[in-house]
């Protein structure tokens, strides 16, 4: 099987509810859909979507990159030998994660629609389904409490809740939630927006809510002040903006400066560099999460089952998707009170 044929799509989407987070408000979001056709007449799928915060490119430099590198690079290639794709690629477009991400998806979409079997299967098939969490954005008591009331109406018992601005505002929204909603799974992310002190108080100061998991409070680059809000608290520190490369994961792991790690594809270069980064984390007794840009469902489809392929990862927060207006993508899964099931159709589940 040779691909004969590559092609991309650029995807401006709104996001039907902007939200805020530490650093940044977001209303809108770009994804790049790649297209791989062979001449076995399959095609494979997958999807890149840029953020300069978190992968460190805009939406403009990934077009670039896909006209100038990716589309000529690929075309001949078998996509059996995507291993060495990849890391020749990498060695051309070394700072665009999730352009790298977008190739790795295809060609494992490919190679799995031609063994016939659903993506997860292909690569190891642990588990059929998994939680996802919901996030809440940072927001006003009042809008916090209604958007949680809406979403565990929906079925999701896990609410991730975004901080970092506003230290006292965090803790008073934490407790109310917990006071209104005493069965869900909550979670904060604090986005880089806490100094030690701050994380420290936090901590402390919601320690009857019984937070499961406090993800990326400090700045990304100081990973002494993350090893110190770990050693300090006693609630599960999670690297997320901190983690991006297989060098950080090792690093982190070496210096016991976190209990676990956020394994986005689209800041790690996909599915293959995430298999790696998983086993570092494994190795080193740190659990994994799964989690998301703003992606459309393409993305989110590749994110779930790398998921469900392995044994590390217990945590997902797969919901990029959810407000996007005019995505594309449908039944590539499905979501019933808030666990995701994967397409029994081969790959990730799309054909045109």
């Amino acid at each position: 099987m040779k691909i004969t044929r590559v092609a991309y799509e650029r995807l401006d989407l709104a996001l039907s509810v902007p939200y805020t987070i530490a650093y940044e408000t977001v209303s809108h979001t770009s994804n790049f859909i790649l297209k791989l056709e062979t001449d076995s007449l399959l095609a494979g799928y997958g999807c890149a979507a840029p953020d300069l915060e978190v992968t460190g490119e805009t939406a403009e430099q990934t077009q670039e990159v896909i006209e100038q590198t990716v589309l000529p690079f690929l075309k001949g290639h078998s996509p059996f030998t995507y291993t060495r794709i990849l890391e020749e690629l990498k060695s051309l477009c070394p700072d665009s994660p999730s352009v790298l991400s977008m190739v790795d998806m295809a060609l494992l979409d490919l190679v799995s629609k031609k063994a016939g079997v659903p993506l997860y299967q292909y690569l190891g098939g642990f588990q059929d389904s998994i939680e996802t969490s919901i996030t809440i954005g940072i927001m006003s008591m009042r809008d916090t409490l209604s958007m949680a009331k809406e979403y565990t109406k929906r079925g999701f018992r896990i609410l991730k809740i975004k901080g970092g601005i506003d230290l006292e505002e965090d803790i008073g929204r934490m407790i109310r939630l917990r006071e209104e909603f005493p069965h869900a799974i909550l979670r904060f992310d604090g986005n880089q927006g806490y100094s030690v002190k701050d994380s420290i108080a936090f901590v402390r100061a919601t320690q009857h809510v019984g937070i499961q998991i406090f993800e990326q409070p400090t700045k990304t680059k100081t990973d002494h002040t993350l090893g110190e809000v770990t050693h300090a608290v006693g609630i599960p520190v999670m690297a997320d903006e901190s983690l991006k490369t297989l060098d950080d994961a090792f690093r982190l792991a070496q210096h016991d400066l976190i209990d676990m790690v956020n394994i986005k594809l689209m800041k790690v270069g996909g599915i293959l560099e995430g298999m790696h980064i998983n086993s570092v984390a494994k190795s080193a007794g740190l659990e994994a999460m799964v989690g998301c840009l703003d992606e459309c469902a393409l993305g989110i489809s590749a994110g779930l089952h790398f998921a469900l392929s392995r044994p590390n990862v217990h945590f997902a927060d797969l919901d990029g998707h959810l407000d996007l207006e005019n995505d594309p993508f449908r039944g590539l899964f499905e979501l019933r009170e808030g666990i995701l099931y994967p397409s029994e159709e081969p790959g990730l589940g799309y054909r045109e």
